[in-house]
């Protein structure tokens, strides 16, 4: 029964897919490091992570949203829109609150026929887990690094994702409490790295990796705090317009994507919705602000 089921759901996909236009790739992994700045990357032992980024298409000058929060930023990310329309000013799951009130790229996929999931480190992101636009969405107990890759790792193969969020949040816990290049922090980027390899090696296991494209970029950056501001316990933080909390990476690698290639155009946070959905072969919707950043990817073939 499981695998009719799974069967008429592929049939469904072809039929939605073959109205929206082909898909570029029709697998598509957003991998967030939580407070990621290029700054901290660069500085960090990340093997994999650079590497993707050399052989791919990258910016170390991509921007985030303000204030650059990880809710809010991740919002923008998420819903292709600027603050001022999704209106996540809070930076905590707040049942009051509720959902985002702007659809998402996991609602817009589903209603293409899509497989949506996320994996995430922080419960925080159940704001923007609108009912019934995400497959599989998975909080580890234990919401490191390895374990949420672990758990992508583990449901990948039998979901095969169309669209995928992965969020690494082990930068930002180290930053805010010993700072944001302190061996703590270092320590948390080269776990994410490992994970990182994690992810890599899962979807090439699910027989993936050729119709894939990863996307790497972080929510904010961050700057340590001078000893009259530091709180008892933080001595990190973000959240202002100065650079280095509002400079991000952007990485592109897989199907598809010009090889060590350096994007000069302005890419801002809100166009990882719009990438994503264009990828899939989806119409980015008027209303998004963001735009795909097709600089990065090679003309498809008039054949």
């Amino acid at each position: 029964m499981k695998q009719l089921l799974l069967i008429i759901q592929a049939v469904f996909v072809l039929a939605v897919t073959s109205l929206a236009g082909a898909p570029r790739a029709p697998h598509v992994f957003i991998v967030s490091f939580d407070q990621g700045a290029p700054s901290g990357v660069q500085k960090s032992e990340m093997p994999f992570f650079k590497k993707m980024a050399d052989e791919g298409a990258h910016t170390w000058e991509a921007y985030t949203i303000v204030p650059s929060l990880t809710l809010p930023s991740h919002a923008s990310m998420l819903t292709g829109v600027g603050i001022q329309k999704h209106q996540v000013l809070w930076n905590d799951f707040d049942p009051v609150k509720g959902f985002v009130k702007v659809p998402t790229i996991f609602s817009i996929a589903k209603e293409h026929g899509f497989v949506t999931a996320m994996f995430v480190s922080k419960p925080k992101f159940r704001t923007l887990e609108l009912p019934g636009s995400v497959d599989v969405f998975v909080l580890p107990e234990n919401p490191n690094a390895i374990a949420v890759a672990g758990a992508f790792a583990a449901e990948v193969g039998k979901l095969k994702p169309n669209l995928c969020f992965i969020h690494f949040g082990d930068p930002d816990v180290a930053g805010h409490q010993f700072g944001m290049f302190s061996p703590e922090k270092m320590r948390a980027f080269a776990d994410c790295d490992a994970a990182l390899d994690v992810i890599r090696k899962a979807i090439n296991d699910a027989g993936l990796a050729d119709s894939s494209v990863i996307l790497l970029t972080a929510d904010h950056g961050g700057h340590d705090v001078i000893p009259a501001e530091a709180k008892k316990g933080v001595t990190g933080t973000h959240g202002s317009p100065a650079t280095e909390d509002v400079v991000i990476p952007w990485i592109a690698w897989g199907k598809g994507v010009k090889r060590h290639f350096t994007i000069t155009s302005s890419v801002v946070i809100y166009d990882t919705a719009a990438t994503a959905l264009w990828l899939l072969g989806i119409e980015v919707p008027e209303s998004f602000w963001g735009r795909p950043v097709t600089s990065a990817f090679e003309k498809l073939s008039e054949n």
